[in-house]
């Protein structure tokens, strides 16, 4: 089978398409023949050696959908199951770009029905950071939250989740930005900076820091993106970051949401599997809204 891998790092240049066995499941897991996987910012952090991995060949992606093809003993699923699922790791020898992929069975959920695969693999990884995130925060209904970088994938799922959860979101993005993030549910908007200590929690989608700590007020809470990158407490204000885990019965609930019209999935562009480095090309030019979506 083929799959997309980096052996030396660098930039898209830097990502190959080899030929691989097919894996196959063992105890409690599944093969999946991919349909579908998405590019996320980690990949890129990958191909450029942010997380490791020196000397060894290492394969890009974390979500998948696709059909099951074979199972492993002691798993309900069967082949010819829909699916999504998410195949975390930093550094692994093969990913979800690629034909096929082997993932714990408690990783995987049904797909959505009403989205076809390209859409469904925007779903596991940036949605159940949304949730995860937003778990972490522990806000009530009528509480308010600001959402750094509303208008990208995790943001985006956060206003959508947090609405439904009563919570009032205020969603920072671009301008331009402004009529997408309200009809994701935002009940107000900014552009630029937010009053200090205006609202009770943020969701750190941006990555901004000391700067979006800032806007929490005193003994509310923020979360961020990045394990062991969050700004340190200060003002009481509890400081924590989203290590997003695989969670196929979450993201069962999630995939219910796609078909219930609640989370919406963007898709900018696809690329075929063998163009998986034009894809990394068009990822670091920057500007995409939506997930860019390989298809082998």
């Amino acid at each position: 089978m083929r799959a997309a891998v980096v052996r030396t790092f660098g930039g898209p240049e830097a990502v190959e398409i080899v030929d691989m066995d097919v894996p196959e499941p063992g105890a409690r897991q599944v093969r999946i023949k991919v349909a579908a996987a998405a590019l996320n910012p980690v990949d890129a952090g990958v191909r450029a050696g942010v997380f490791g991995g020196a000397g060894k060949q290492t394969g890009f992606g974390w979500d998948v959908a696709g059909t099951v093809d074979a199972t492993g003993v002691a798993t309900a699923w069967s082949v010819g199951d829909e699916v999504v699922a998410l195949d975390h790791g930093m550094v692994k020898p093969l990913g979800t770009h690629a034909e096929y992929l082997v993932v714990d069975a408690a990783a995987v959920a049904k797909a959505p029905a009403t989205v076809d695969a390209v859409h469904a693999a925007t779903l596991p990884l940036n949605a159940l950071a949304a949730v995860q995130a937003l778990d972490l925060l522990e806000l009530a209904p009528g509480q308010s939250l600001l959402v750094t970088g509303a208008a990208g994938a995790v943001g985006g799922f956060a206003v959508q989740l947090a609405a439904r959860r009563g919570v009032s979101v205020t969603a920072l993005a671009r301008e331009a930005d402004e009529e997408f993030v309200r009809s994701l549910g935002a009940a107000h908007f900014a552009s630029g900076a937010v009053g200090a200590g205006s609202v009770d929690a943020v969701l750190d989608a941006a990555v901004l820091g000391e700067a979006a700590l800032e806007w929490v007020r005193d003994g509310g809470a923020y979360v961020g993106l990045i394990p062991q990158a969050h700004p340190a407490s200060v003002r009481g204000v509890r400081t924590t970051a989203v290590e997003v885990a695989a969670d196929g019965a979450r993201l069962a609930e999630l995939a219910g949401l796609v078909d219930d019209g609640v989370l919406t999935l963007r898709v900018a562009e696809t690329y075929a599997l063998e163009d998986a480095a034009k894809a990394h090309a068009r990822l670091a030019e920057g500007g995409v809204r939506g997930r860019l979506v390989l298809v082998p």
